[in-house]
């Protein structure tokens, strides 16, 4: 029996830049680590591929221009309400910047006291010293009166601050209005451009109801502008500052990256290996509050053996009550038996209670985004093995 299960190994490739053959890279990047670590390939593998170089490598990228020319398409008014938008340089500003550019005034709505994904706008304690409370609308006036002192502390930034300095800086009247109700927007303009990721559908389809012209992010850059880029699935969602006039959009061709990848080692290995496409992983900070949840999914790709969910036994579980006199030898095979004989789909049983019961690839994809990273460590590919192993199977 094995005494290591899951081992996770972040592979380092060569820069990779767009019209590269990110399929014989990332499979020339594994066998050299094979050779490197010592290790041998294993059905049910699992390789991951972070989703910004699957974005790099078929040259997804749009202009400032791109977006602005979209947007006029579809709001002529020229003055909208931008609803929901995430306070981030690197995931909205650019955006932020296309809007401005088409726009004569914008009316921006946030959330508050956080965004969607944890970054704040405000010292929540304040709200109760000055009588709001999270159901209240704060005027622009009334937020840089009582909590314009508000800085972020990862960036040390006041994101309204340097929305406003962006937005001013293409020529466009903007204001600012703080509500957690989205029909707040209404009371300001008919146009609306709805910005969340996870709640996106709900919200264009509340403003619609209401009469709204309304189109949300995921609607913006669906089909190609001037040979642009474009993503049919996501639009703009996803994206990420490539330059100060660029986007990288979320990829659009994992899915034929993963089945190829997975053909190649298949070829050259002889071992059925999983492969996935992955972006933010969904994991929370504790200190900052900020949620790795930026990506509209996870795994915009992968391959059909990581479908479904864990169907998993808790082993506390099982030893503390079915086998409660158990102990040494007997205990283990008694737990190996009583994984072999597991039923098929485990769900609502009180054997899982503190599994974790989330899409296998939501799981697999926070391993990878705490193993690679964006910044100096040079490892868009991660290598799992023994994740599916148990007792039983050793």
């Amino acid at each position: 029996m094995r005494c290591v299960g899951t081992v996770v190994r972040g592979i380092r490739t060569p820069i990779i830049k767009e019209n590269d053959d990110l399929v014989s890279i990332v499979v020339d990047s594994l066998m050299a680590a094979k050779e490197s670590e010592g290790f041998e390939f294993r059905d049910k593998d699992i390789v991951a591929i972070t989703e910004a170089v699957v974005g790099i490598s078929e040259g997804n990228y749009v202009t400032v221009d791109d977006v602005a020319e979209d947007l006029q398409k579809k709001f002529p008014s020229k003055n909208i309400g931008v609803v929901n938008p995430i306070l981030s340089r690197n995931r909205f500003s650019i955006i932020l910047k296309g809007i401005a550019r088409a726009m004569d005034k914008i009316t921006l709505q946030t959330t508050f006291p956080a965004d969607e994904v944890g970054n704040g706008i405000l010292d929540e304690n304040l709200l109760h010293k000055f009588n709001y409370n999270l159901g209240s609308i704060i005027t622009e006036k009334e937020y840089h009166k009582t909590f314009a002192s508000w800085i972020h502390p990862f960036t040390g930034i006041n994101m309204i601050d340097f929305y406003r300095e962006l937005i001013e800086s293409e020529d466009c009247e903007v204001e600012f209005v703080f509500s957690n109700d989205i029909k707040t927007i209404l009371d300001y303009t008919n146009d609306v451009l709805t910005c969340d990721i996870h709640t996106r559908e709900r919200t264009t389809q509340t403003l619609k109801a209401l009469g709204a012209n309304v189109y949300g992010l995921h609607q913006i850059l669906t089909e190609p502008i001037n040979g642009s880029g474009c993503n049919p699935d996501y639009g703009l969602l996803g994206s990420n500052k490539a330059t100060e006039e660029k986007l990288k959009l979320f990829p659009r061709t994992g899915d034929k990256v993963v089945n190829e990848v997975q053909k190649r080692l298949k070829e050259l290995t002889g071992k059925q290996i999983e492969v996935m496409v992955y972006g933010d992983g969904a994991f929370k900070d504790p200190v900052g509050q900020i949620w790795e949840l930026a990506d509209p999914v996870v795994s915009p790709a992968h391959t059909a053996g990581l479908v479904g969910y864990p169907n998993e036994i808790k082993l506390k579980y099982v030893s503390d009550n079915k086998f409660a006199d158990l102990k040494g030898n007997e205990l283990k095979e008694a737990i190996i038996d009583e994984i072999k004989n597991k039923a098929a789909n485990l769900t609502g049983q009180m054997i899982t209670e503190g599994t974790t019961p989330r899409v296998l690839t939501d799981l697999i994809g926070s391993l990878c985004d705490l193993t690679s990273g964006s910044g100096d460590k040079g490892t868009p590919v991660v290598f799992i093995q023994g994740y599916f192993d148990n007792l039983a199977n050793d």
